[in-house]
């Protein structure tokens, strides 16, 4: 069983990180702003399921093999960029409809949300590493079984991070609905997703230091 104190201290620090802005923040206040707070939500909640997978691949011992095998992490790398530049071609292409108030079937556009958080989280291998940087510092093998320990801090963390990211959607929803509606912010909000798209593709691409 872990100590109040190992789950106080480790709560502080996932609290560190994720008030520090980067891709997943950055992705889900872009769609809140672009597509509403509701779209966030469901965004942030494939996100979490990304990260929920990252530690079940940690609780497994599965994500040394970035480490072991320096071309797993490159190719994983690449595919999430690929896809981020994909998401990135569908936002500028799409059709003036854009906003989900305008969707006709908003199931399947929040199933669409969903599933593009959860990918653009599993497909970056910084999210491993990360995983494996912080979580052995919080483990104690005297405590019981590691994989179970894996999972409860990774509950923590996820628990911290959607509290966060939750006070972004709401803020950057904010700025939507205080947006003049009509075709000129649909068209911008399509660009503006894009352009977020394509700038995280980039940092994938070029971010060849682990």
């Amino acid at each position: 069983m872990m100590d109040i104190d190992t789950v106080l201290v480790f709560s502080a620090a996932s609290f560190a990180l994720a008030v520090t802005p980067g891709p997943d923040m950055i992705l889900v206040a872009a769609r809140s702003t672009a597509q509403g707070r509701m779209a966030g939500v469901v965004t942030q909640f494939g996100v979490s399921a990304g990260s929920a997978f990252h530690a079940i691949i940690l609780a497994l011992g599965l994500a040394q093999l970035f480490l072991a095998v320096p071309y797993a992490y490159d190719l994983v790398r690449f595919l999430g960029a690929a896809y981020l530049l994909y998401l990135a071609w569908q936002a500028f292409t799409a059709p003036d409809d854009f906003s989900v108030q305008s969707t006709t079937n908003l199931r399947q556009s929040y199933i669409i949300f969903f599933r593009q958080g959860f990918l653009s989280n599993v497909l970056n291998p910084k999210v491993a590493l990360f995983y494996l940087a912080l979580f052995p510092q919080f483990l104690d093998p005297a405590k019981g079984a590691v994989a179970f320990q894996v999972l409860v801090l990774a509950g923590i963390f996820l628990i911290v991070d959607f509290a966060v990211h939750g006070v972004v959607i709401w803020l950057a929803g904010g700025m939507r609905a205080l947006s003049v509606k009509g075709r000129s912010f649909t068209t911008w909000a399509r660009y503006f997703l894009g352009l977020v798209f394509s700038g995280l593709a980039a940092r994938l691409i070029l971010d060849g230091q682990r």
